[in-house]
């Protein structure tokens, strides 16, 4: 049975919703009478940049949102994008566990603006769960980019064959499981107990 020594968790949509995606963004079109569309592309525009930390919220708000006369202010719109955090009760509650239990390093690699994370971060409690955070906003890379993932295994000195990585998302593990990493699709909390199980991680 394989020894895992690193076990990284994506954070939306695994442990969490989702924070800033379509979804929001076509929510907050709704709720502040937004045009949907143009929102959309001024987002896809500076993502990129507001993702890895080069733009910060301030900023992304005064490109996507308020570069014209709004009925509302940026601490409104703010709220509202910090507001469609939620979490999801049992994934964090095995997350817990396994922090509890001792035995791989416990860390989170996802994609996310920075004050979003840092909100992200405080709110739910992930300090308490995870020992370091390979998040886009902080390293510059995103997923499914492999050079996130190459900052995971050299920070931690930690050999591929020796992590694993859990996503929501098959297309981001590709290239981890390239690199020689084990991987998970989480499609529920039952599979994602047994894949675990497998590697000799269970609660």
């Amino acid at each position: 049975m394989p020894e895992v020594s690193l076990l990284l968790w994506d954070v939306g949509g695994v442990l969490l919703s989702n924070g800033w995606d379509h979804e929001a963004r076509r929510a907050a079109a709704s709720r502040f009478g937004l045009d949907g569309a143009e929102l959309e592309r001024r987002h896809e525009s500076v993502a990129d940049a507001f993702e890895t930390g080069q733009l910060d919220l301030e900023a992304y708000l005064e490109a996507v949102v308020f570069h014209a006369p709004r009925a509302f202010s940026p601490a409104e719109f703010r709220s509202f994008m910090f507001d469609r955090s939620t979490p999801r009760p049992e994934t964090l509650e095995l997350a817990r566990a396994l922090h509890r239990r001792g035995g791989p390093l416990m860390g989170a690699l996802n994609n996310e603006s920075r004050e979003l994370n840092n909100q992200r971060i405080e709110k739910f409690g992930l300090r308490r769960i995870f020992r370091i955070f390979i998040s886009s906003c902080y390293v510059g890379f995103r997923k499914p980019e492999r050079d996130i993932y190459r900052v995971a295994l050299e920070t931690t000195q930690i050999p591929a064959g020796e992590c694993c990585f859990i996503d929501d998302r098959a297309g981001n593990l590709e290239c981890p499981a390239q690199m020689g990493m084990h991987t998970i699709e989480m499609k529920g909390l039952e599979q994602l107990r047994a894949e675990l199980g497998k590697l000799g991680v269970s609660v």
